[in-house]
């Protein structure tokens, strides 16, 4: 396993444990690492690393963070837990929860990397035939406490991130998010604010066309990090818009949604704790 790939890894564990995604771990330097760790070195006023020399950073800020691994072991209520995700609408709208399809999934999102990650680091596994008792490697995610609620939330439609602030204005975490990819459906810059925080929500589809003269059909799709809203909905003031977790965590920090802020599941569920009702929201061009 090439050292420039454990190095970055490192430091992407040390910046998500602080609430400074990178998004999606993968042992690679990229703009959402460069950012996080940009936004760390801000927050703690600490000068930042030269331009390409990421991987020396985890020397230089963590060197003596502990226990970047760990070892788990797949249980029989995860082997229970595994969904078939069916295609059509009804059908989703027939399962008991939009859990994750396979074992290499579940635990790459509890890893918060990427599956091609997850595979590197164990790479003695068949993921199609792990079981109960199954061991895997990874990254030790537990945060470092971040303290109080933050007094507000910016949003930069430019820089694709959410950053949780304190009372002196100063970044307690940052966050990778997806933005609409239609710019009419983007809120304007301004202040609007969090209304509503639902955990584990449900999600009303409705399709984008309907055929004139038939009527409108809509299906409710249970809970689970699957669901189109992942596992937190964060709703905001204008109506119908909100913050939210989302399936497939790779994908996020792109112009593609529909309007509302996507994030990986485990940093909607970092901001759900450092939010209430009425935190207010700057929307930032």
């Amino acid at each position: 396993m090439k050292t420039v790939f454990l190095a970055i890894l490192a430091l992407q564990i040390c910046l998500d444990r602080r609430g400074f995604s990178p998004n999606v771990m993968d042992g690679q330097t990229g703009s959402k690492t460069r950012a996080a760790l940009a936004a760390y070195c801000a927050a703690n006023n600490l000068p930042p690393p030269k331009p390409d020399e990421e991987e020396f950073a985890f020397e230089k800020y963590f060197s003596d963070e502990p226990d970047l691994f760990i070892t788990v072991e797949v249980n029989a209520a995860d082997i229970a837990a595994l969904t078939k995700i069916p295609e059509s609408p009804a059908a989703k709208s027939k399962l008991q929860r939009m859990g994750y399809e396979t074992i290499l999934e579940m635990f790459a999102e509890r890893g918060h990397v990427t599956q091609n990650t997850l595979k590197r680091l164990n790479p003695h596994i068949v993921w199609n035939k792990a079981t109960v008792g199954t061991k895997i490697k990874i990254p030790e995610v537990s945060p470092v406490a971040v303290g109080d609620k933050a007094a507000f939330i910016k949003v930069s439609l430019s820089r694709f991130t959410i950053t949780a602030m304190d009372i002196n204005g100063k970044p307690m975490a940052q966050f990778p998010c997806s933005i609409a990819k239609n710019r009419s459906k983007r809120p304007p810059p301004g202040e609007i604010k969090i209304i509503t925080q639902i955990p584990n929500p449900n999600y009303t589809y409705t399709p984008d066309y309907t055929p004139k003269g038939k009527r409108i059909e809509r299906h409710i799709f249970p809970p689970g990090p699957n669901n189109p809203v992942g596992v937190v909905w964060l709703g905001l003031s204008i109506p119908g818009y909100g913050i939210h977790g989302a399936p497939l965590p790779e994908r996020i920090g792109r112009a593609e949604s529909h309007g509302c802020f996507r994030l990986a599941n485990w940093n909607a569920e970092k901001l759900y704790e450092l939010v209430r009702a009425g935190t207010r929201v700057i929307i930032e061009p």
